[in-house]
């Protein structure tokens, strides 16, 4: 298999030709999150213009075919929770500890400086 440079909103794009117009959107928009900073479902789906639509952009996210190099791991729930799965989402907890995001009890301690 040919290893492929990810670099750009475009590279995303390419490798993303069976996703629908949203869900493309949403990894696009969870690509452009840089390390060290999170988003919630609902900041996501306010940047893609569908702002009722963060389920669906949680939906879109768990059947991220990028993963890690489209961060669904720094996508929290409104309130700094980590939604589904208790496996996986103590994966994204930890993963988020490692890139110097403050955790407090079990949750992402949301302010300012890390909330894109």
């Amino acid at each position: 298999m040919k290893k492929v440079d990810i670099k750009s909103e475009k590279d995303v794009i390419s490798l993303l030709g069976n996703k629908t117009d949203f869900e493309k959107a949403v990894l696009v928009a969870t690509f452009k999150i840089p390390k060290g900073k999170v988003s919630t479902y609902k900041r996501i789906a306010e940047k893609i213009g569908r702002p009722r639509a963060y389920r669906a952009a949680g939906n879109a996210l768990h059947k991220n075919p990028l993963a890690p190099i489209v961060p669904c791991h720094r996508v929290v729930k409104s309130d700094g929770g980590f939604g589904g799965e208790k496996r996986d989402a103590e994966s994204r907890r930890s993963h988020l500890e490692s890139e110097g995001i403050p955790i407090e009890n079990g949750r992402v301690k949301m302010s300012a400086e890390i909330l894109i």
